[in-house]
């Protein structure tokens, strides 16, 4: 037989038992299906959690008080235990270092926002002018903080793109006047909508000069100094030139964490990736759950085609050819079953964007190829005993058992 007509008998086979044939299929699509899906998801949790450290600017150093907290930027957890606070003096020291290129403090806070008889509660960020830099945000309305607001507490409000519409609705909001806790203050500028990031929804703060939130709050801590260096080759030394000027200033005492953002992304990314890896090893399991199905079904199908291989075999057929049948069966069922979970498991993928465009659940080639290529091996691997038990059928007593 050449390798044509062994294709031909392995696909008539294949196709004389559809009921069967569909079971191996689904048991392999099944497998296929999983491992594309929960790579998808695991390598869009990876790619979320880049987009989101890369939404809040590049090259970044940050500067949290206390040398245990290593938290997001997160209002929740703006108490932090430290033997010294972080000050507006502190942050004033960081300009003079050589690999900085700006950088901003920052305080946060929660106040009641009110104008025009509508109220509601908001996070107020204090900080400098350079923080729409820093994070990378665009003002869709006027201007952001003034620049010499490192002492001075001008009474200006920058609002978030959801604040200013639940405050002002389509009214414009630019010179007007609303009330932040007790202050009276003047709307000066209106931030690009920009969603999530790390916790803050820039959308929804309401952004005061710094020493304007030391004095609502009543507190001349720092929550965080966002520090930028000049390029991404400067973020060593600049994460080492900060850290010095604080020990110094705080009588030589490490009472900081600085942390980069580089070092945060290589963290969560190497975590992801084995998560991913791990969650895809799982979800192969059940490619060799499918691979004993496609053996058990086999074997029976030896039994019940006995009388067919006794005739080949009659006919001069080799137990080499018989093998190659049966294999290129085993072959064919797990390249199919294969290929209709790649499609089942994209579909997956697609709906799991559907419901959340903001979560990037593409699965990974890797993954995809990974997840193919483990099919056709755990068909074939598994498609050896009912091959070889095949082959070894006595011709006379084959063809004698109906």
């Amino acid at each position: 037989m050449k390798a044509r007509d062994i294709l031909a008998f392995a696909g008539s086979a294949a196709g004389g038992s559809p009921l069967r044939t569909a079971l191996m299929m689904v048991a392999m699509a099944i497998g296929v299906a999983a491992v594309v899906v929960l790579t998808a998801l695991g390598d869009g949790a990876r790619r979320y959690v880049v987009d989101q450290f890369s939404s809040i600017g590049s090259n970044l150093v940050i500067v949290l008080p206390g040398r245990s907290q290593t938290g997001g930027l997160s209002p929740a957890s703006a108490i932090t235990s430290t033997t010294r606070d972080l000050t507006i003096a502190d942050a004033r020291a960081l300009e003079r270092a050589g690999a900085v290129r700006r950088l901003a403090p920052i305080i946060v806070g929660l106040s009641e926002a009110s104008t025009t008889g509508r109220l509601r509660e908001t996070a107020v960020l204090g900080t400098t002018s350079e923080f729409t830099a820093v994070r990378r945000l665009p003002l869709a309305q006027g201007r952001f903080l003034p620049d010499d607001e490192w002492s001075r507490g001008s009474s200006v409000v920058v609002l978030g793109a959801e604040l200013k519409r639940e405050l002002f609705g389509a009214q414009p909001a630019l010179g007007q006047w609303m009330r932040l806790g007790e202050r009276r203050l003047r709307v000066i500028g209106v931030l690009a909508p920009a969603g999530q990031g790390l916790n803050m929804n820039t959308d929804q703060l309401a952004i005061v000069p710094v020493v304007l939130a030391q004095a609502m709050f009543n507190s001349n801590t720092l929550f965080r100094i966002l520090v930028e260096a000049r390029s991404r080759e400067a973020i060593p030394a600049a994460k080492a030139q900060v850290s010095e000027i604080l020990k110094q200033r705080h009588d030589g005492e490490e009472d900081v964490t600085v942390i980069t953002q580089d070092a945060v992304l290589a963290t969560f990314d190497r975590v992801l990736a084995a998560l991913t890896a791990g969650v895809a090893g799982i979800a192969a399991i059940s490619l060799a759950v499918a691979g004993i199905l496609v053996m058990n079904v086999m074997l029976v199908s030896v039994t019940q085609r006995s009388a067919e291989v006794g005739l080949l075999k009659a006919l001069g057929a080799s137990a080499r050819t018989i093998r190659a049948a049966f294999l290129t069966e085993a072959a064919l069922l797990s390249v199919a079953g294969a290929v209709l979970g790649y499609g089942v498991g994209h579909f997956g993928a697609f709906v799991i964007r559907q419901l959340y465009p903001a979560f990037p659940a593409w699965p990974p080639t890797w993954a995809v190829l990974a997840a193919l290529a483990t099919a056709l091996l755990t068909g074939l691997l598994f498609g050896v005993l009912p091959a070889q038990r095949a082959a070894a059928l006595d011709p006379v007593a084959a063809l004698g058992r109906r």
